[in-house]
């Protein structure tokens, strides 16, 4: 509940389509998959801390590609409206990605220190635990709202939840960290969840597009968008 009340703000809008709410939560299933990587199961065993790397990882990418994807959609929707009006929601959702960024680093500075706490690991224990919990909850409600930008247009949550999955997964490509898996193995497991991800945010917004006339070239203001 602490989660939901902190990354799920009344101001976030209801979702318009049933189906789209269904793709949105296989969208998330997938989104997990890529922030946990599922090579770190795979390769060897389940490891707390390697899976908070890949997630102070994504965050990072998130802290710098959601912004500048957002602000690339506001050159092209400046052309048909004002975006003054969009500056509120965009700030909603910029202390979103902040709070949840510093959950992130909180989460795995309390586990690296936690390790070699001492006695205090019976204080920083539970403390660590919950923190945790609450990230993974937290993190689960975001994947779906995608940090409330549907707050400034309906069709940004697929996109950026694609952006994201393909710029926190391409990288163990291109560097050939592969994470002790096999060349075929290592590349059905690192795409795998960019390419399902992609699939069901390009489902979503077609169903935006054709069912309730929502368009993500078009400002969220006119018709359209």
């Amino acid at each position: 509940m602490a989660a939901w009340r902190a990354f799920h703000p009344p101001w976030i809008p209801e979702p318009v389509d049933p189906l789209v709410e269904r793709l949105k939560q296989l969208r998330v299933a997938a989104g997990l998959v890529t922030a946990l990587g599922v090579y770190t199961v795979v390769a060897g065993g389940f490891s707390l801390d390697e899976a908070l790397e890949n997630l102070v990882t994504a965050s990072l990418v998130l802290l710098v590609m959601t912004p500048l994807s957002v602000c690339v959609l506001l050159l092209v929707w400046r052309r048909q409206a004002s975006v003054r009006q969009l500056r509120r929601p965009l700030w909603r959702c910029l202390v979103l990605l902040l709070r949840f960024v510093g959950c992130v680093l909180l989460a795995y500075g309390l586990v690296s220190v936690s390790g070699s706490a001492g006695m205090l690991v019976l204080v920083l224990g539970p403390v660590t635990l919950w923190t945790v919990a609450f990230l993974c909850c937290a993190a689960v409600r975001l994947n779906a709202n995608f940090f409330g930008t549907a707050a400034v247009h309906r069709g940004l949550p697929p996109l950026l939840a694609s952006v994201t999955a393909w710029l926190t997964a391409v990288p163990d490509l291109v560097t050939g960290d592969l994470h002790g898996l096999g060349l075929t193995m290592g590349i059905v497991f690192v795409l795998g969840a960019p390419v399902t991800v992609s699939a069901l945010g390009l489902l979503e917004t077609r169903r935006l597009r054709r069912h309730h006339g929502i368009r993500l070239r078009t400002h969220p203001g006119v018709p359209g968008g």
